[in-house]
């Protein structure tokens, strides 16, 4: 019954197409939904289209040639913005720079740039992490090594008496005094740094304050490695290899408790905002203090039998302030050499 429809409706399009002007107007007022209502409710959506496709064919498509008339009156019509040949006039305008007409460009911000907020350990999370850690890990070697500790500052008030034996060191107190050591260091590192901020200038070429500490720090370690150094090839000199290794535990002790003492320095000035001169007064008071014990404790190891002052102060001039002020001009040095120059 399909097929016959089809033939029909076909042969009714070509009677209508012999027909004159009235039957083109009949055949243009027939639409797609008339041709797939004369099909059967059961007819496929393939058989719809067939319909649909032979009552109608594509015709050529004529453009309008009416002016365009969206532009301003007595003018010509609008010029294409992505045309390379237009003038510079119609690309540029009020608006052109304006990051709300060009979302393609940053916005920036608007008002005035304020100050920056100046650097503090105080709000360095990196800095008091570390002191933190150190301060936990000092409290639970000093725990363990309770019994160490106090035999080692009985032995540096204390004269031993000629043949006694003494007591050696174990692994875990060696390494105990050589972590403490290291965290003398970082303090020194550290209040070099306050010293620095305050008295040599607050911008440096380095892009952060860390590299700054960091560079302070390393040289500070290879200062107390050499000095010790420099205190072996002399003594293996003058000295027995008892006497020597004796003095190498006491300054690695002595260089111990000047962390212990300038720990307390670095918190006061750091967290609780002590002035930059009385943190000053108190290294140069624990400074002094350590070198008067050093003093003591060479002239126990080394001259007791003799009574050579000059000789001892030569001693502990060459040995003990000459690197001390080396290592004061490494980092003056240093500090004067990273500092932004305006």
């Amino acid at each position: 019954m399909l097929c016959k429809l089809i033939q029909q409706d076909s042969i009714s399009h070509q009677q209508l197409t012999v027909e004159g002007d009235t039957a083109v107007t009949l055949h243009r007022t027939l639409t797609p939904a008339q041709v797939i209502s004369w099909l059967p409710r059961s007819a496929t959506p393939a058989q719809q289209d067939s319909a649909v496709q032979a009552h109608f064919q594509p015709g050529e498509i004529h453009w309008s040639n009416r002016p365009d008339t969206l532009h301003l009156p007595g003018h010509d019509k609008g010029r294409n913005l992505l045309d390379i040949n237009i003038p510079q006039y119609y690309r540029e305008g009020f608006f052109s720079n304006d990051t709300l007409f060009h979302p393609e460009l940053p916005g920036g911000r608007y008002g005035v740039a304020g100050d920056p907020v100046p650097y503090s350990v105080r709000g360095d999370n990196v800095i008091t992490s570390i002191l933190l850690v150190c301060f936990v890990l000092a409290v639970i070697a000093f725990s363990i090594t309770r019994s160490f500790i106090v035999r080692q500052l009985h032995s540096i008030f204390h004269l031993p008496h000629q043949g006694t034996s003494e007591v050696s060191e174990t692994g875990t107190e060696l390494r105990f005094l050589f972590f403490l050591v290291f965290i003398t260091c970082l303090l020194l590192s550290l209040l070099y740094f306050f010293y620095t901020v305050n008295y040599v200038g607050h911008t440096f070429i380095l892009s952060s304050e860390y590299h700054l500490i960091a560079i302070y720090l390393a040289i500070i370690v290879t200062y107390f490695p050499l000095k010790m150094l420099l205190y072996s090839a002399v003594n293996s000199v003058f000295f027995d290899s008892k006497k020597n290794g004796q003095w190498l535990k006491v300054l690695l002790f002595i260089t111990a408790i000047e962390g212990v003492l300038l720990f307390p320095a670095v918190i006061l000035l750091a967290y609780l905002g002590f002035s930059v001169q009385n943190v000053a007064n108190y290294f140069t008071f624990v400074l002094i203090i350590v070198k008067i014990l050093t003093f003591y404790k060479c002239y126990v190891i080394f001259f007791r039998g003799n009574v050579f002052f000059l000789q001892i102060i030569l001693y502990f001039c060459a040995l003990e302030m000459v690197p001390l002020l080396f290592l004061w001009g490494a980092l003056d040095i240093t500090a004067n050499m990273l500092k932004v120059i305006f």
